[in-house]
């Protein structure tokens, strides 16, 4: 399971609480669940290890650790969302849960260029607010102010998909 969201409860009689919502990383389904305080799990050993991007495979991507130069497939489910950001020799953080590949992790903002909007209207401004589309080199269209044009680097918060600054 991967944790979404949590919350600590501390109500003002009983025992402290935690509600957490969660993801099952083998199917993506989302669950709520709510810990009391003292619970006990059984430990899980986790390694985050640098990998380079090489290419998809049918329904797998391919991965190859950059010390041993060894190859992985990583199911296309698992690396979903994170490949909407990721292009051919990008270095990512891999997440090992017990040994198994079970993440690709992308940092939470990144640089792209901007490949294809439209010119902004005459008369508008960087302060006139507004936004308009704006596709990027990995494919992924977000909502940009109308003063960004072609060919310009923008820096993109990956969780929400939104533009930040120019970089």
């Amino acid at each position: 399971m991967r944790i979404i969201e949590f919350q600590h409860v501390k109500p003002g009689k009983g025992g402290a609480f935690v509600r957490t919502k969660l993801r099952r990383i083998e199917d993506g389904g989302v669950i709520d669940k709510t810990f009391r305080a003292g619970e006990k799990f059984r430990p899980v050993r986790t390694e985050s290890k640098k990998m380079q991007y090489l290419y998809e495979s049918g329904d797998s991507v391919v991965f190859m650790d950059n010390q041993s130069y060894d190859q992985i497939e990583i199911p296309a489910e698992v690396a979903a969302n994170a490949m909407r950001w990721i292009q051919p020799n990008d270095e990512v953080d891999i997440l090992f849960v017990d040994e198994n590949p079970s993440d690709v992790q992308v940092a939470s903002s990144i640089e792209a260029k901007v490949i294809k909007t439209e010119p902004g209207l005459k008369g508008d401004t960087a302060s006139g607010g507004g936004t308009k589309p704006a596709t990027l080199e990995s494919g992924v269209e977000v909502q940009v102010p109308l003063f960004i044009n072609e060919g310009e680097v923008i820096k993109v918060n990956t969780e929400t998909a939104e533009y930040m600054s120019r970089a």
